[in-house]
């Protein structure tokens, strides 16, 4: 993947109903993607 590539869009535990992956596991996926950040979009 890019080393640019950042999702700008994605919910995580916290929108209840709609988004499942834990901060933690999203931080860890997302460095050993090379992604340099990403955006989470939480509502609720």
């Amino acid at each position: 993947m890019s080393d640019s590539f950042v999702h700008l869009h994605l919910h995580t535990e916290f929108s209840l109903l709609d988004g499942m992956i834990r901060t933690k596991d999203l931080a860890k996926r997302a460095a050993e993607l090379g992604m340099p950040a990403v955006a989470m979009t939480d509502h609720g």
